[in-house]
């Protein structure tokens, strides 16, 4: 972009930390094999969404192959093959997914890729945030959510939103449906509910998969879980949205404390 800078290191430490704040950090940079000895120059250039290879693969290959396939995701899969995809993606192989691959098997990937995430796709810390607006009702269940969803680190509010994208779009064929040609196409029968049951407790845990009472949850907790899902899947073009208002409202505030951001982020756009 048109920026006066060329890194971060070039202002100072305040606007620094702000600027770190309001922008994504460049995809390389986030490698942890880079030497941590040297000083690195956090680049201001626009980046691209942080999505890992696997979700955005597995998500793909469903919306292409699987969208009529009958009870996606609750369908068994060859866990031998789940087991060699999963390796592939841990080798960083560049693993394409085609249509020999098995709809099931892929489904399978993506679940446990978001089961064993070392830290949930939905943070632990904001567990009983998110839960809470279970609830509420209306606009106010909304508006806390969306704040919620302010809070995430970019990878994952990038990661949450291509994967509540991609549940919407399967709920979307859940019923069976006709073709131009009179011919009935299947639904895949995957609706909201149905898809929140499956993928909740994947994405909002308490603790970590193996960990004492990891897998214990009350009755209370599980369809609180169910409900926030479904909102997050019905909702989520809005919820993502950052209305004109809470941004003009923030570049007032920043006007006050810190106007020097104010010309960066305007040059930048």
């Amino acid at each position: 972009g048109a920026m006066s800078v060329d890194s971060i290191t070039d202002l100072s430490d305040n606007t620094s930390k702000l600027l770190e704040a309001l922008q994504l950090s460049h995809p390389h940079e986030l490698d942890p094999r880079r030497s941590l000895g040297k000083k690195k120059m956090l680049s201001l250039n626009p980046i691209t969404r942080q999505v890992p290879r696997i979700v955005d693969r597995c998500c793909k290959h469903i919306e292409t192959h699987g969208l009529q396939t009958v009870g996606i995701f609750r369908v068994g899969s060859s866990k031998k093959r789940v087991q060699q995809l999963r390796e592939e993606f841990d080798q960083g192989l560049d693993v394409f997914l085609d249509e020999h691959q098995s709809v099931h098997d892929v489904a399978a990937l993506l679940k446990e890729f978001l089961r064993d995430m070392p830290d949930s796709l939905i943070p632990r810390e904001l567990y009983a945030a998110f839960l809470s607006t279970a609830s509420m009702e209306g606009p106010s269940q909304l508006a806390a959510l969306q704040l919620l969803l302010f809070l995430l680190p970019p990878c994952h509010s990038d990661t949450l939103h291509r994967l509540l994208r991609f549940l919407s779009e399967v709920a979307r064929h859940a019923e069976s449906s006709w073709g131009p040609d009179g011919q009935e196409i299947p639904g895949n029968k995957m609706t909201v509910s149905n898809l929140a049951t499956i993928f909740g407790p994947n994405i909002l845990q308490k603790e970590k998969p193996g960990e004492k009472d990891g897998g214990a949850m009350n009755f209370e907790d599980s369809a609180a879980i169910i409900l926030v899902l479904q909102r997050l899947i019905e909702h989520y073009q809005t919820l993502f949205m950052v209305s004109p208002e809470m941004q003009c409202d923030i570049l007032r505030r920043l006007f006050q404390t810190d106007p020097d951001v104010i010309d960066y982020l305007l040059r930048r756009k």
